[in-house]
């Protein structure tokens, strides 16, 4: 905790030292979940030749530390820190095609032992725990984009390695190396007022992986469980062990089909569509809608999220996540939905709010192996899985920022807080938890590119017992980051 507060300190004190604006914009830009903006993008050349000198690259270098403190000292506290960074390289673009790269490391020169790489918690990302196990290397080095493009008018088409963000695909890019795919990709903004998608997806690496593979199966053929789709969020009992047994291929593919419109002055509609065939499917609508009051904006949105079993029993029990399916009146189906509602308050002056509610019906959880989080935007705080069955989650948010009020220039944060009310006759689930999360970004105007993060995260629950045991989920987490792009 001293380290968080001596953190802060030192990011306000800079914050407040550096006023001097910079001269030039940086080639990119950080969002504040840590995805790029390019601000600068190769130009149009006349031939194959300039199409590659005419390229830009791209340089980033960031280093994420976690430390993760149980209040169960029967549970392992852990820590982890990642350094490193990406390379990344946009070729010009000739008669519409063009190209980029991606070359992203993160090496961890001071680590736990191997035999507790299992107990990392939200540092999982900065190392290959598959790596880890098998090779004893801690570092990471992937070509995690590579991919050919065609343009034609607004409709850009990819074929390769690359970043598809969608309502359930996300880079996530919030630790060292982003979500990435392997496939084929349709992104269109010719209809005015309207972005549509489309993606085939043959193939996913997660954060902590060095190497591609399938969407939704969990486990390898050799029954590793970090060998495939190991992701937090993955349904353990769609595993490869399970697909042969019951007669069905274990290698998936993963389409997604997605649209959203501002044709309607003040009205943002998106419909999403996901599926993996003969397994799980979605369908999914979102509407937000903004009304001026005097100085302020008042921002109604909803979203309802339909899931659709396609396995008709073959696997048998898999409607909990973890695969333990007490409490489930379905366990063998995957049919389930979700409804999410929120309430934004933003004005002029340097501070925003959200209110926002989350239930999940009582069927089975929601499967969203791919870094897309269904109740994100909504109810979802960090490092939460708050879409199993039968979960309702209330949220309060606010977001301020120093540096409009004049008082740190570069300095923005952020709170939330948010009541979990998660299913107590399921043991497949945790214990009932609130959370509390504590978000503060430094920028720092002289030094264009650079910036800072602190991030704090306090659970509270209890144990439950009875009929029902579950364990106490209570945890403090503490994170610090910096980026530099140029």
């Amino acid at each position: 905790m001293k380290i968080i507060k001596l953190s802060m300190a030192l990011l306000m004190t800079a914050g407040a030292g550096m006023a001097v604006q910079a001269a030039d914009k940086p080639k990119v830009t950080l969002k504040g979940n840590r995805t790029l903006v390019f601000n600068k993008v190769p130009p149009k050349v006349d031939s194959l030749k300039e199409m590659l000198t005419e390229g830009i690259f791209y340089g980033r270098l960031r280093m994420n530390t976690f430390r993760w403190d149980w209040k169960d000292d029967q549970k392992k506290d852990n820590w982890a820190a990642g350094f490193g960074g990406s390379l990344l390289y946009k070729s010009a673009e000739y008669k519409g095609f063009s190209g980029m790269a991606g070359l992203y490391t993160s090496q961890n020169p001071w680590h736990m032992d191997s035999d507790d790489v299992g107990s990392i918690k939200a540092g999982k990302d900065t190392t290959s725990r598959y790596n880890v196990k098998t090779t004893g290397d801690w570092g990471m080095t992937v070509l995690a984009q590579a991919y050919l493009q065609y343009r034609f008018n607004n409709t850009k088409i990819r074929v390769g390695r690359q970043i598809f963000e969608s309502f359930l695909t996300k880079s996530n890019d919030t630790k060292m190396i982003p979500n990435t795919f392997e496939g084929y990709t349709v992104v269109s903004k010719d209809l005015p007022k309207t972005t549509l998608k489309a993606a085939y997806l043959t193939k996913q690496k997660l954060r902590d992986h060095t190497s591609f593979h399938d969407v939704i199966t969990f486990k390898d053929a050799s029954g590793d469980s970090w060998g495939n789709n190991d992701d937090s969020a993955i349904n353990k009992s769609l595993n490869y062990a399970a697909f042969v047994a019951a007669g069905e291929d274990p290698n998936h593919d993963l389409i997604v089909l997605e649209a959203a419109n501002k044709s309607i002055k003040n009205l943002k509609l998106k419909a999403n569509y996901t599926a993996v065939p003969d397994v799980v499917s979605s369908a999914t609508i979102e509407a937000h809608y903004t009304i001026p009051v005097g100085d302020y904006k008042v921002i109604p949105g909803a979203r309802y999220m339909k899931q659709f079993d396609g396995l008709d029993g073959k696997l048998g029990a898999v409607a909990n996540l973890k695969g333990n399916t007490a409490g489930y009146d379905d366990p063998n189906s995957l049919d389930s939905w979700l409804v999410a509602a929120r309430i934004d308050i933003k004005s002029k002056a340097p501070w925003k709010m959200r209110l926002g509610y989350s239930k999940i019906a009582d069927q089975a959880d929601i499967v969203a192996p791919w870094r897309g989080f269904p109740t994100g935007g909504f109810t979802r705080a960090m490092a939460q899985y708050n879409w199993y069955a039968n979960t309702k989650t209330w949220m309060i948010r606010g977001d301020y920022s120093f540096d409009k009020a004049g008082l740190v220039p570069g300095l923005s944060a952020m709170f939330r807080y948010a009541v979990q009310d998660f299913d107590d006759a399921k043991p497949g689930v945790q214990a009932d938890t609130n959370v509390l999360h504590l978000d503060a970004i430094q920028k720092f105007k002289s030094f264009p590119g650079l910036e800072a993060r602190v991030r704090i995260g306090i659970a509270s629950g209890d144990a439950q017992t009875g009929a029902v045991s579950k364990s106490d989920p209570s945890y403090n987490e503490y994170r610090f980051e910096v980026n530099y792009t140029f």
